[in-house]
């Protein structure tokens, strides 16, 4: 799978991939990269409590309690039928996906976190146009990234810059 490997090493990772492959047919585990959708889930949530806080700002509350939660601690903690193969299957997704799809959940966690700051900042303030011009930015952002970890859950490698989350908040240099 990745010519800079040291022979043997790509053919044991393809083997590994195809026999779990096989094994997700009929389940919710992608076989292009067997990574599932199900991880989302612990995302959709919280995105739309951040669309709503400018409308029912006690909603903040439960965005705090919040956490990020990794893929495997997911399944871990879900009751999904496949989730015992999703946590064994995740050590064979092909690094063409695994890592942008670890870089697209790492941008969304933070954008999160910084989602939470900024609506508590506007919230104190008592600027409503700020409060509502923020929770819809970052929830649009969060969109935005949910749809791009989605497309590589299906077997699409393209990750956001920096900079590209930053043009959907309307930011410069991430401030």
């Amino acid at each position: 799978m990745n010519d800079d490997t040291p022979d043997g090493i790509a053919d044991a990772e393809t083997s590994r991939f195809l026999a779990f492959q096989a094994r997700v047919v009929h389940t919710n585990i992608s076989p292009e990269s067997l990574l599932a959708t199900d991880y989302m889930n612990h995302f959709n949530e919280i995105v739309m409590l951040l669309e709503m806080v400018a409308d029912m700002p006690e909603l903040l509350d439960d965005c705090r309690v919040w956490q990020p939660k990794g893929y495997c601690d997911h399944f871990r903690d879900s009751g999904v039928a496949d989730r015992e193969l999703a946590i064994e299957a995740y050590d064979a997704v092909p690094r063409r996906f695994r890592e942008p799809f670890e870089e697209t959940i790492g941008q969304l966690n933070g954008l999160i976190a910084r989602a939470i700051e900024r609506l508590e900042d506007a919230l104190a303030s008592s600027d409503e146009e700020t409060l509502r011009e923020t929770a819809s930015a970052y929830s649009r952002a969060a969109q935005r990234l949910m749809d791009r970890a989605g497309a590589i859950i299906h077997g699409t490698c393209v990750t956001l810059q920096q900079s590209e989350i930053d043009a959907l908040l309307g930011m410069r240099n991430g401030t």
